[in-house]
């Protein structure tokens, strides 16, 4: 008979990173500028203004928020501002651009703060497949941030990665 089975990749030097394991929980939802707009065109300054002090910006508290106008408007950049600031006390971020962009900066802020000592000179597998949306952007500054510090890069499962970097021999 066989001896015991030995899992080689848990008893590795080998260290895997999930974004998904990192996804900050809040509701995502944008703000669409268009409905404080004069026919959902033409900004009036005063309306506006009166319309951003009338709202009631605490269904907000907590929520990640883009801002956008989703018709051919041009918005004059105070415009946002005005909003930014009125929704600042509430939300937990807020940035002006669509979905997919207020993902990919709410996930710059998340790779950002992961702490990359057990990465340091180690292979590191970098998961791919998430039941989560993480943004392609999110993977390129986590890769950023491990190029100095790990001993190689791959991306995939243990059992099938693409390898990325392997850091040169001094």
């Amino acid at each position: 008979m066989a001896g015991e089975i030995i899992n080689r990749v848990a008893s590795s030097k080998l260290q895997t990173i999930d974004l998904e394991d990192f996804y900050p929980s809040g509701e995502r939802v944008l703000f669409d500028l268009k409905h404080w707009l004069y026919q959902e065109l033409i900004l009036k300054e005063q309306d506006f203004r009166a319309s951003v002090n009338e709202h009631d910006w605490s269904v907000y508290s907590d929520k990640y928020v883009g801002i956008i106008c989703s018709s051919d408007a041009i918005i004059p950049s105070w415009a946002y501002l005005l909003i930014s600031i009125s929704l600042a006390p509430y939300a937990k971020k807020v940035v002006v651009g669509n979905s997919e962009l207020l993902e990919s900066m709410i996930f710059e802020e998340v790779v950002n703060a992961i702490e990359l000592e057990p990465f340091q000179d180690r292979p590191v597998i970098i998961k791919g497949c998430s039941i989560k949306y993480i943004p392609e952007t999110a993977y390129t500054t986590l890769i950023r941030r491990l190029l100095p510090v790990a001993k190689s890069l791959m991306f995939g499962e243990a059992c099938s990665s693409v390898p990325l970097f392997k850091k040169k021999k001094d």
